[in-house]
């Protein structure tokens, strides 16, 4: 559904829903970049913040003030110094669980994850 999605073939008019096939796109590119590119690249890891964080989007979309956005941060931090992730690019983490779990199963298919990529490339190519 992303791709047809980002594709403009089907309109998504839920806004829960477009951002979840947003968060899922970034994983599928995350998990594309990891598997396209050399071990001396950064480690390229697809980080779930933590849900329901307190920004502007999760008051003016639940009507709750959400949890500190600090928790999201301080996971970026963890990923960026800490030797958990060491060896963690081409992983899925999810904060709210404080795990590495398995994505969403769309980001596992690497044709997917080129197709996607495609399709952006493709995009960019018509605003130059």
């Amino acid at each position: 559904m992303v791709l047809e999605a980002l594709r403009g073939n089907i309109k998504i008019d839920n806004a829960n829903q477009a951002y979840a096939q947003s968060k899922l796109a970034i994983t599928m590119w995350s998990f594309y970049l990891a598997q396209e590119h050399p071990s001396n690249w950064p480690s390229i890891i697809a980080i779930n913040p933590g849900s329901l964080l307190a920004s502007k989007m999760v008051k003016n979309a639940y009507g709750i003030e959400g949890k500190s956005l600090s928790i999201g941060a301080e996971v970026l931090v963890k990923a960026a110094l800490d030797k958990d992730f060491e060896n963690a690019s081409g992983k899925y983490f999810d904060n709210d669980s404080n795990t590495f779990s398995a994505p969403h199963n769309d980001a596992l298919n690497s044709e997917k994850n080129k197709a996607l990529v495609q399709t952006i490339e493709s995009l960019l190519q018509k605003l130059v």
